[in-house]
């Protein structure tokens, strides 16, 4: 790709089902429609495998990554059309038995080349009454990862890490220009915080950030927020969808703005150590 031509990515914007075969069924054709309108990356939602939040129904549904089939379905896809697909986070079976929420980068040719195990566990009790405890069920991750890939240096997060500035300054210092944040974000959380904290780890790290969202009232009973959204490194929305229905977000990127961005407001380079209180 040229330097000066823009990365043109597709957010897609899900109410993934219950199951993994309703799962695939449901965002297959969505990953397609982007590829079909240009996207040469492809970004899906946190959960993009299954939805379920009873854990005696979950967890025996779970496989290892390489055996998960709405992952193996997106495989087939990537490789099929020649498209990187990211996907923003299957719950799938570790090695050691228990469960991940794990991020999948795919190649052009079908293979996984990168993985990340959201590291922040949302573990809350909301005024609303709702309870989560992602701890109860996934093992978090330990590290950070920036994949280099022929587009574009891409740093991962998972949802509710957007909380998590440090997370995201440590991506922009390894070289990160675009900052990936699949989500299924609940929806009073979302009202009030989705679109500024996005627009702030944007602002301060000087990269893209593509949100890719899970959205409406799913099946399992829970509600989530949508409005998928691609944030420039100025802090600029370059489109959002405005509503929490499946659907499809082309954004395109112009990877020098971050480069710009940087050098304008160097917060990168200005920062210095100091002595906590």
């Amino acid at each position: 790709m040229s330097p000066s031509a823009p990365l043109r990515v597709g957010l897609i914007q899900t109410r993934t089902p219950a199951t993994h075969a309703a799962a695939l069924e449901h965002v297959a054709p969505l990953v397609r429609q982007a590829i079909s309108e240009g996207a040469q990356f492809v970004l899906t939602p946190e959960c993009t495998n299954v939805l379920q939040k009873d854990r005696a129904k979950l967890l025996p549904t779970l496989t290892a990554l390489e055996d998960d089939p709405v992952v193996n379905g997106l495989r087939e896809i990537a490789a099929e059309t020649g498209t990187w697909i990211d996907v923003g986070s299957a719950l799938v079976r570790r090695e050691d038995g228990k469960a991940a929420n794990r991020q999948a980068v795919i190649d052009p040719t079908g293979a996984i080349v990168a993985t990340y195990d959201k590291l922040h566990m949302f573990d809350v009790d909301l005024p609303t009454g709702e309870t989560a405890r992602e701890s109860a069920t996934y093992t978090p991750g330990e590290r950070a990862v920036v994949i280099d890939t022929s587009l574009a240096k891409i740093g991962l997060t998972i949802c509710y890490d957007m909380r998590f500035p440090a997370l995201h300054r440590a991506l922009a210092l390894a070289g990160a220009t675009v900052i990936t944040a699949p989500a299924a974000f609940t929806r009073p959380t979302g009202e009030a915080h989705w679109d500024v904290l996005l627009r702030a780890r944007a602002i301060e790290t000087g990269s893209f950030v593509i949100a890719a969202a899970q959205g409406g009232f799913h099946e399992d009973g829970r509600g989530t927020w949508g409005r998928s959204i691609a944030i420039g490194p100025w802090g600029q929305v370059l489109g959002k969808l405005d509503h929490d229905e499946p659907g499809v977000l082309m954004a395109d990127l112009d990877l020098a703005a971050a480069d710009t961005a940087r050098a304008a407001i160097p917060v990168l380079k200005n920062a210095r150590p100091f002595v906590g209180p």
